[in-house]
């Protein structure tokens, strides 16, 4: 196995390091930021803990490997893509693990593929300082199965999505909503109570809520709730928002839940399940979908 990185920054430290402790002997990688005046240092230490061999260009690395692995910002990955593609050889698994948008993972696809290159679209599910090269991946793209084929030897724990890119990357930042949205709203949340010296109150009370039931039981529970209640729980939490903004405490996150419920309450679904409880979250979804009005238009 001669694995390549394309991009040799966190990931793939972390993910290197760990291969190398599986037995791959060979780790080419290219970072455009090695001579960087102040990054460079840190790719440099970084690759000489992974031992791993920084070359000089991307055609370097690619030259020498079977499976390269593309780790670079979102916002650059077609661009790499498109640098990289002169230099591809058939048959080369082509792994993208960054956190583009399906329609972006597509168009890489899309543009590497004519050269007889294997797409992946791979979306790591966890933390890459906790599980290095053990961290969940979900796979996507032309190249999914001949990727976990060669890589599961190596302790990597992959999961195939389907063969069309894009619907890994799907996951990961549909996921993201909640896993980056109720890290921001437990900010404003702890700021509030620690404002008003009532966190332990608050903490305690949202244990006995939560505590002992799964995240699909709640979610369920939530949902199918509000579905019915929308207008009033959105006018309870106009007085959170009251309360602090009379405090000067951002309230961004609560205004943001606030325009959702009333979007919601506006599609009047209370009348459609006759003012009792859907049994399941999807009941509502599909009830938001033959309204035809996007909740968040």
């Amino acid at each position: 196995m001669r694995l390549g990185f394309i991009g040799f920054g966190e990931a793939a430290f972390e993910l290197s390091t760990g291969l190398r402790q599986e037995g791959i002997e060979t780790i080419f990688a290219h970072d455009v930021m090695v001579n960087h005046p102040t990054f460079g240092a840190q790719i440099k230490e970084r690759a000489s803990q992974a031992q791993v061999q920084i070359l000089a260009t991307p055609e370097d690395v690619l030259k020498q490997v079977e499976v390269v692995i593309v780790a670079v910002p979102a916002d650059k990955a077609y661009g790499v893509s498109e640098e990289l593609k002169p230099h591809l050889k058939k048959d080369c698994i082509y792994v993208d693990v960054s956190a583009s948008t399906p329609d972006v993972k597509q168009s890489i696809a899309k543009n590497i593929e004519q050269n007889g290159v294997l797409f992946v679209d791979a979306a790591m599910m966890g933390s890459l300082p906790v599980n290095k090269h053990k961290v969940p991946i979900l796979a996507s793209g032309g190249g999914a199965d001949q990727f976990i084929s060669l890589m599961a030897p190596y302790g990597m724990v992959i999961r195939k999505v389907s063969g069309n890119p894009g619907e890994a990357s799907a996951v990961k930042l549909i996921r993201s909503i909640h896993m980056k949205g109720v890290a921001a709203l437990y900010l404003e949340l702890l700021e509030a109570a620690h404002a008003f010296n009532v966190e332990k109150l608050v903490l305690d009370s949202l244990s006995d809520t939560l505590d002992g039931k799964s995240f699909e039981q709640t979610m369920n529970r939530l949902v199918t709730g509000t579905s019915i209640h929308a207008l009033r729980r959105s006018i309870e939490l106009d007085g959170s928002i009251q309360m602090l903004e009379a405090s000067n405490i951002d309230s961004s996150m609560s205004k943001a839940a606030k325009e959702k419920l009333q979007h919601l309450a506006e599609l009047n679904l209370r009348e459609k399940f006759k003012g009792k409880k859907p049994e399941r979250w999807l009941e509502v979804i599909e009830a938001c979908k033959e309204k035809n009005i996007p909740i968040n238009s």
